[in-house]
């Protein structure tokens, strides 16, 4: 599985990025728990919670259109797309104020890959059966 490898790798540093902003400000507004009515925390809370929500599902479509054997160019087309979705709705979200596009954008590139890798693993298994 290494097409699905490669984007599972990119999108850990993208992970641990957002990790290290919303551990900052943390540390900044001096909140161990919840947001502290931070603004700031909160946004970068939740800007990290929402890739926490959405990257684990799409990485396992992934992997299990994989291994039930995608072609690789489709793969990588997936894989880009939700790359490039999750970078643009965590950019988009981290604003002040919010870019909207990129929030809405983000958001449509991510379901689109999960919809696109969910379509592939059940045609691809039902072909099998």
């Amino acid at each position: 599985m290494h097409v699905t490898a490669i984007y599972a790798a990119l999108l850990a540093f993208v992970f641990v990025f957002l990790s290290a902003r919303t551990i900052g400000a943390r540390r900044a507004a001096r909140v161990e728990i919840g947001d502290g009515d931070d603004q700031e925390l909160l946004r970068r809370a939740r800007v990290h919670a929402n890739f926490a929500e959405y990257v684990p599902l799409a990485l396992i479509l992934m992997a299990l259109a994989e291994s039930l054997k995608l072609p690789v160019l489709a793969l990588h087309a997936i894989g880009v797309v939700l790359l490039a979705g999750r970078i643009a709705h965590a950019y988009g979200l981290s604003q002040t104020p919010h870019i909207m596009k990129l929030r809405v954008g983000g958001m449509a590139a991510t379901f689109t890959a999960m919809v696109a890798a969910a379509t592939a693993c059940l045609i691809l298994a039902l072909r099998i059966i």
